[in-house]
C-alpha cells in the first residue's frame, strides 16, 4: 500500500518511535525525525534540521512552547476536520477515509464532468469535488481523484532508441540537435530499424544566462518545452519572412557553428545556439498568422491560459531584469502584484513573443511524436520529467506557493557518498499540493504527456519522499519529507490512462522498502541498468535472467553513466582518475571495475551471448561483447529494451559525470564514433556498426525471455 500522506505517515520497521515532541511534531507534518541509510543503521535528523523544515511549511517549532502549541493546534484540527483535502478513488471504489465519517454523514460529488452524484462510488476518471455534512452540522470539501485501478501493459515487447537530443546533429542542425532531427530519427528508426519508441531527456525551458546552465535537469519550467530546440526553417511562416539577407547571414553563422561542433572539436554551444534562433525567429515571428494560423494559435493561449501567461512574462521580464526573480525590483517578484500586471502590459509584445515561441515548440513536439507513430512506432516519444525546477525561474516565480521556502531537494550521505547531494531544486510543499487537489502537478503532466507515448520519471521515488535540505546547510543536515504518494500515483495513473501513454519510473539507487511493489501494482515500469543487476540479496554475481523483473526498462547504460565501450575497456576509470574523482587507489578501482567485467562476460559466454556479428566479417571484439549485452538483455523478460544511441557507434564519453562542473563538460558532447570523431544523424543511419548491433537487437527481440520475430508495429 503507498503512504497514506503527509497528515500521518506510516513508519517503517527500521525507524525510531517518536522520543521528543519535535520528533513528534515532525512526523505529524511528514518529516522524518531519523533516517536509514543501511538497514542496520538509524541516524537522526538534528533539531535544528527538523524545526527549518518545519517553518518552511509553516509550523513554528522553534521554541519548546511553540513546539507544545503546534501539538496542541494540530490535535484541535484533526479533532475538528471530517475530511483530509484529497481522497483517492481506485477503480470505482469508495475512498476508505469515508468510512470514518459519522453516521449519518451525507455526501454530495460534482464531477468533473459537471454531474452531481450522492455516491462516491463508481464515478467517472478525473478529480471530482466531494462535500460532506456531518450530523453535528461540521461540512467539509474535498478534492476526489477517481483513477483507474492500474496503468495498462505495455503493447508487447519492444525496444528503441535513448538519446540525448542536443547530442544528435544532423547537415542541418544549427550547432545541436533539434526537433527536426528528433521527427527525422523517429521516422528512420520506425520505417528502418523496426523500433518502437526514442527516448530523449528533459525538453524543459532552461534558465538564461551567462553562460546558461546546460543541465536539462534544472529548468526554468518543466511545463513548457525549450525554444532553443526548434527548427526555424521548419516554421511555416519561415519562407515568408522579408529579411531574406539577414536570414542567410544567420544561416551562414549556423552552418559555422555546426561545422566547429563536427569538424572542429568545439563544444556544443547552448548559448550561442540560441542566439542565433532567436535572430531569426524575431524575423519570422513579424511574418502575420494566416487566418487558420491564428485560429490555432488563439486556441493554444486559451487552452493553457495563466500557466503560459506566467511562463511567457517571466521570460519577458528576464530580458529586463535578468533571469533571478528574487533580484528583480519588489513589486515584480510577486506574479500577482499589480507592479507585476502594469510591467506586463508594458512589454506585451515580448510577453506574445514567448507564448509564439511556446505555440511553435509545441506544435514541433506534436510534428515529432506523429513522425513517430506514422512509421510505425507502438509508443513514439518518451519525453522525460525532470525531479525538480531551478529557483531562479519561471516555475518558482509563478507557484511561489507550491514551493517549500528556504529549502532543496537532494539524497542524504550513503556508502557510496558519504556528504550526500544537494541538487538546489526547491521542492514542492506536499501540504499546499494536497489543498489544490494537486492542480500544478496535474496540468505538467498533462502538458508533458500531450505528445507522448511515454513518460520517464527521474527519481521516481520522490513521489513518495524528498531529502530537504535547508538552504545554506550541507546535504547531511536534511531529512526526508513525506508526500501522499497514493495522491501522486493516483494524478499519474489518471493523466497517463487518459494520453493513452506509458509510464517509466527512474527507481535506481536507494528504494525504500515497498516503493517499487507500489510502483507495479499501479503499472508504473521500472529501470533496470544491466550493470546494477546482481543478486545483492545472495552471492553478488551478475543476476540470472530469470531472476529479472518484467516490468520495466531494462538498458546497458544511462546518460549519467559511462557508455558500454568504456565500461568494458576501464575507460572509465581511468577518466575519473584524471578527475580526481576516485575514492580509493587507481589499482584498487581499476582491479575491482576488471572484476565486475570479467564476471559479466563470463555470464555472457557461458549463455552462448559472444558471437561475431551477423551477416558479414567478425565484429572486434569489443562490438561482439557490446552486441552480447544487449542479446543479454533481450532474453530478461523486461517489457521494454533501450539501446544507448552512442552505443552504437562505439562513443566512449559519458555525456554527464556526476561529481564534476567545470571539470567535465557535462551535456555539450555531441554523439562520436569509438575514435572521438563526432558522428551526424546521416552518418548514423549509415554505419555498419550501428546495423550490426541493430541486426542483432530485431534477430533477438520476441516474446520477453525468449528470442523469436521482430517487435511487433503499429498498423
Amino acid at each position: 500500500m503507498a503512504p497514506s500522506g503527509p497528515a500521518d505517515p506510516p513508519r517503517t520497521p527500521s525507524e525510531p518511535a517518536p522520543r521528543t515532541s519535535l520528533s513528534r511534531l515532525a512526523e505529524l507534518h511528514g518529516v522524518a525525525p531519523a533516517y536509514s541509510p543501511s538497514p542496520d543503521r538509524t541516524v537522526a535528523a538534528s533539531d535544528a534540521a527538523l524545526v527549518a523544515i518545519l517553518a518552511s511549511l509553516g509550523v513554528d517549532a522553534s521554541t519548546p512552547d511553540a513546539v507544545r502549541a503546534a501539538l496542541a493546534h494540530h490535535e484541535a484540527e484533526t479533532a475538528e476536520r471530517l475530511l483530509p483535502p484529497t481522497l483517492v478513488s481506485w477503480d470505482g471504489q469508495a475512498p476508505a477515509a469515508l468510512a470514518a465519517l459519522p453516521d449519518g454523514t451525507r455526501l454530495h460529488v460534482i464531477t468533473e464532468q459537471g454531474e452531481t452524484r450522492a455516491s462516491a462510488e463508481h464515478l467517472p476518471p478525473g478529480v471530482h469535488v466531494l462535500h460532506a455534512t456531518a450530523p453535528d452540522g461540521r461540512t467539509a470539501d474535498a478534492h476526489l481523484v477517481a483513477a483507474p485501478a492500474r496503468l495498462p501493459a505495455p503493447p508487447g515487447r519492444t525496444y528503441g532508441l535513448l538519446v540525448q537530443l542536443y547530442s544528435l546533429l544532423s547537415r542541418r542542425s544549427w550547432g545541436m540537435g533539434d526537433l527536426g532531427d528528433l521527427a527525422e530519427l523517429t521516422a528512420w528508426a520506425g520505417r528502418a530499424l523496426g523500433a518502437g519508441f526514442v527516448q530523449v531527456n528533459p525538453l524543459h525551458a532552461a534558465v538564461p544566462g551567462d553562460p546558461t546552465d546546460p543541465s536539462p535537469y534544472r529548468p526554468s519550467s518543466r511545463r513548457f518545452p525549450d525554444p532553443v530546440h526548434l527548427r526555424v526553417e521548419d516554421i511555416p511562416e519561415y519562407p515568408y519572412a522579408e529579411d531574406r539577407d539577414g536570414l542567410r547571414t544567420v544561416l551562414e553563422r549556423a552552418g559555422l557553428l555546426r561545422d566547429s561542433v563536427l569538424g572542429k572539436d568545439a563544444l556544443i554551444d547552448r548559448d550561442a545556439v540560441w542566439d542565433l534562433k532567436r535572430e531569426a525567429l524575431e524575423s519570422v515571428r513579424a511574418v502575420p498568422l494566416g487566418p487558420g494560423r491564428r485560429a490555432a494559435y488563439a486556441d493554444f493561449l486559451a487552452e493553457e491560459g495563466q500557466a503560459l501567461e506566467d511562463h511567457a512574462t517571466w521570460c519577458a521580464f528576464a530580458e529586463v531584469h535578468g533571469s533571478d526573480w528574487r533580484s528583480w525590483p519588489a513589486g515584480l517578484r510577486d506574479p500577482r502584484s499589480s507592479e507585476t500586471a502594469r510591467a506586463r502590459g508594458e512589454l506585451m509584445d515580448r510577453v506574445d513573443f514567448h507564448s509564439r515561441l511556446a505555440w511553435l515548440t509545441d506544435a514541433q513536439l506534436a510534428a515529432a511524436q506523429r513522425s513517430a507513430r506514422d512509421a510505425g512506432m507502438t509508443i513514439g516519444l518518451v519525453h522525460d520529467l525532470a525531479v525538480g525546477v531551478h529557483p531562479d525561474g519561471a516555475d518558482a516565480w509563478a507557484q511561489q506557493e507550491y514551493f517549500a521556502a528556504g529549502m532543496s531537494v537532494g539524497a542524504p550521505p550513503d556508502a557510496f557518498n558519504a556528504r550526500g547531494q544537494d541538487w538546489g531544486l526547491p521542492p514542492w510543499r506536499p501540504d499546499r499540493l494536497a489543498a489544490s487537489g494537486y492542480a500544478p502537478y496535474r496540468r505538467l503532466l498533462r502538458a508533458l504527456l500531450r505528445h507522448a507515448g511515454a513518460l520517464r520519471i527521474d527519481h521516481v521515488m520522490g513521489l513518495f519522499r524528498l531529502w530537504w535540505i535547508p538552504q545554506g546547510q550541507p546535504p547531511t543536515e536534511g531529512s526526508y519529507v513525506r508526500y501522499d504518494a497514493e495522491a501522486m500515483l493516483a494524478i499519474l495513473v489518471l493523466e497517463a490512462s487518459r494520453a493513452g501513454a506509458l509510464v517509466i519510473g527512474e527507481d535506481l539507487g536507494t528504494v525504500e522498502p515497498g516503493v517499487r511493489e507500489t510502483l507495479q501494482e499501479r503499472g508504473v515500469l521500472g529501470t533496470s541498468v544491466l550493470w546494477f543487476e546482481r543478486d545483492w540479496d545472495g552471492d553478488g554475481m551478475p543476476l540470472p535472467l530469470d531472476h529479472w523483473r518484467a516490468d520495466c526498462l531494462a538498458t546497458a547504460t544511462t546518460h549519467d553513466l559511462p557508455p558500454t565501450a568504456a565500461r568494458l575497456t576501464g575507460e572509465h576509470v581511468e577518466l575519473r582518475d584524471r578527475l580526481g574523482l576516485l575514492t580509493r587507489s587507481l589499482d584498487e578501482e581499476r582491479a575491482a571495475a576488471a572484476a565486475d567485467t570479467r564476471e559479466w562476460l563470463a555470464l555472457l559466454s557461458r549463455l552462448g551471448l559472444l558471437r561475431s556479428a551477423s551477416g558479414g566479417a567478425p565484429a572486434t571484439a569489443e562490438e561482439a561483447e557490446i552486441q552480447a549485452v544487449h542479446r543479454f538483455l533481450l532474453r530478461t523478460p523486461a517489457h521494454m529494451i533501450g539501446v544507448w544511441l552512442p552505443d552504437a557507434v562505439g562513443d566512449r564519453r559519458p555525456q554527464n559525470l556526476p561529481g564534476t562542473s567545470d571539470e567535465y563538460p557535462n551535456w555539450r558532447l555531441p554523439i562520436a564514433d569509438a575514435e572521438g570523431r563526432p558522428v551526424t544523424l546521416e552518418e548514423l543511419a549509415a554505419s555498419p556498426r550501428l546495423h550490426a548491433l541493430i541486426d542483432v537487437v530485431r534477430a533477438e527481440s520476441g516474446p520477453a525471455g525468449a528470442p523469436g520475430s521482430p517487435p511487433r508495429r503499429a498498423p
